[in-house]
């Protein structure tokens, strides 16, 4: 690897790394339980919903469509982020949440993490009954058949969080790359999935533009030094 790739890795992933092997070297699993709970959770989700007898009441706890009564959708969207697609492969979803929600967790803190991951997923959710709303006829637009499919479960949620992480840790080109990869996912196949990931995305870039205009109120109210208000800093 040549220097400026090193000094480039090192600036991007360096912040990022040396969280997470410091609280991983601290607590090690105990680091993070909620990432451990939520793959356990979606893991259970899964093998229940693929048998005869679950089926039926993980639909009735966790699957969220545009077709439901919006209080019933906002009570199951919870759960719903523990409720992998059905077509796709369980194990693709649980190395999503144990790597995005792990690093998430050692970085931002437990509560925090599930704040942000339900903040995407709702964003998703909502979304899907306004394009409905829209038409296909309009950009951000969804069939009416699109009712009828279950929301995107756990990805939301995962993409959101990596976004969020990356502005945190300040890797601005891995969260851009994230960022990227699901516009090229919605241009190659523009279906409900895609488009609540780019919904997820578009929350919480506005949270993280809300944090950064609360931030730099709070530092320009801040004394500097020389007025009159500020004091020196004691040292002890």
């Amino acid at each position: 690897m040549s220097s400026a790739a090193q000094r480039f890795a090192r600036r991007e992933w360096g912040p990022l790394l040396a969280t997470v092997r410091g609280e991983l070297s601290a607590r090690r699993w105990g680091a993070a339980p909620l990432t451990l709970s939520a793959v356990c959770l979606t893991a259970l989700f899964q093998f229940a919903q693929n048998q005869e007898w679950g089926y039926g009441p993980v639909q009735a706890i966790g699957a969220v469509r545009a077709e439901d009564p919006l209080w019933l959708a906002l009570l199951r969207t919870p759960l719903s982020l523990f409720v992998p697609a059905l077509d796709l492969p369980v194990w693709g979803a649980l190395a999503q949440v144990l790597l995005v929600f792990g690093i998430a967790e050692l970085c931002l803190g437990r509560w925090r993490t599930l704040g942000i991951a339900y903040l995407a997923t709702l964003c998703g959710t909502l979304y899907a009954r306004v394009g409905i709303a829209l038409g296909p006829d309009t950009p951000f637009g969804l069939p009416a058949s699109d009712a009828h499919v279950v929301d995107t479960g756990p990805s939301a949620a995962v993409v959101g969080l990596a976004v969020y992480v990356c502005w945190r840790k300040r890797a601005y080109w891995t969260g851009a790359a994230v960022v990227v990869a699901m516009v090229v996912e919605v241009v190659v196949k523009p279906n409900l999935a895609g488009k609540e990931h780019l919904a997820a995305i578009a929350g919480v870039l506005a949270l993280m533009a809300f944090l950064a205009w609360r931030e730099r109120g709070q530092g320009a109210s801040e004394p500097r030094p020389g007025t009159r208000s500020w004091k020196p800093p004691i040292r002890s």
